[in-house]
């Protein structure tokens, strides 16, 4: 099973790149199961035609007994299960403690054991690597990080600080950084600042996703780029991603 958290900052694309990679992996017969780590829950509304799902904090706030896995979790495209952890009422509460919540309640509804993925991707906001932001690496959720980035200059800070997060749990067998998603923003000299990057922390540049009016115009009919035109030469890349992390753990079926 590959199980892998993308952290980025915030508004960097990483949903867009979550819900795609979920989508080619899909197309390629894998069972899947994205897990939206933002208190925004918006991870896998492109997997779900552009219809949102409710969060599981927001479940259990306003239900009395906890939920089954069918209350909190949905079917999109491709097969992917969809949950979104979501997380407090807005200035209320830390946001990372619906993450740890969720997981805990995950655990033990049996999420995996019923469902038995292939894939677990979770999408983690990056901003700030608090306790409960950094739970899918330092609790063992996630065996592998990628970090999406472009080369902006906040983008390349948050990504230092990812980096310096997964290397704190070194020690301890966690998560392990499988490399960087160059998300392009088209500032100049953008591949060079990634591969800097990339190259002074010892990481592989996994993929470079150019930036594409297609995904915008898809996403606008609630769609991931993978759904809407499979033939794209960007559609490929995701696929192509796909292909190299599992490939890396060995599964090439």
């Amino acid at each position: 099973m590959l199980k892998i958290a993308l952290y980025g900052k915030g508004g960097i694309g990483k949903s867009t790149v979550t819900s795609n990679l979920a989508a080619a992996f899909a197309t390629t017969g894998r069972r899947v199961i994205q897990i939206g780590c933002d208190p925004k829950a918006d991870s896998t509304i492109n997997l779900l035609a552009g219809e949102p799902l409710q969060p599981v904090m927001d479940y259990m706030r306003e239900h009395d007994e906890p939920p089954e896995l069918d209350d909190v979790m949905r079917v999109g495209f491709g097969g992917v299960r969809c949950i979104e952890t979501g997380g407090p009422t807005p200035g209320v509460g830390c946001a990372g403690r619906g993450i740890v919540t969720t997981f805990a309640l995950l655990d033990e509804l049996g999420l995996l054991e019923r469902e038995q993925p292939d894939v677990v991707l979770f999408d983690v906001l990056g901003d700030v690597v608090c306790g409960g932001f950094a739970a899918p690496i330092r609790e063992g959720y996630a065996d592998e990080v990628l970090i999406v980035t472009s080369g902006e200059k906040m983008s390349l800070y948050a990504a230092g600080n990812i980096a310096k997060a997964v290397d704190n749990f070194s020690d301890r067998n966690y998560a392990k950084v499988r490399g960087i998603v160059l998300n392009r923003r088209n500032v100049p000299d953008e591949e060079a600042k990634v591969r800097a990057f990339a190259d002074a922390h010892g990481f592989d540049v996994l993929a470079d996703i150019p930036r594409s009016d297609d995904i915008n115009r898809f996403e606008e009919e609630g769609k991931t780029i993978v759904e809407g035109d499979p033939t794209l030469p960007l559609s490929r890349k995701f696929v192509d991603l796909a292909g190299l992390l599992s490939a890396s753990r060995g599964d090439v079926g």
